[in-house]
């Protein structure tokens, strides 16, 4: 099994949903986050003052799945986030030890 973490920007979850689920994915995590890496932030015009924003805003998404999907996972959530522009994002694979469902006991790629 392998966890995928995602980092996109949020105008396009919508599309990475839909990509996934096109491929045959079922469950993903949502978390709202903020960060920075190239971009290095933006200045903007608030009330006359000029302010620098260090943290843009950014969605993570984490998906757990068996081996064989991962590919068809990371490109589809490539080609759905992909805007040609710096901030665009990163996933990242990882390997999953083990995956229990709370409520069966359910071991294994049986729990995701």
């Amino acid at each position: 099994m392998k966890k995928i973490e995602a980092i996109i920007k949020p105008f396009k979850l919508d599309e990475v949903k839909e990509a996934l689920q096109e491929v045959g994915l079922q469950g993903i995590t949502v978390v709202e986050a903020k960060g920075f890496g190239r971009q290095k932030g933006h200045t903007e015009l608030y009330r006359g003052a000029e302010y620098v924003v260090d943290f843009l805003p950014k969605v993570k998404l984490e998906i757990v799945l068996a081996d064989h999907l991962v590919e068809s996972a990371v490109d589809a959530i490539r080609r759905a986030a992909q805007t040609g522009r710096i901030g665009d994002g990163k996933i990242f694979v990882s390997t999953i030890e083990e995956a229990i469902r709370i409520r069966t006991g359910e071991t294994g790629p049986d729990a995701i």
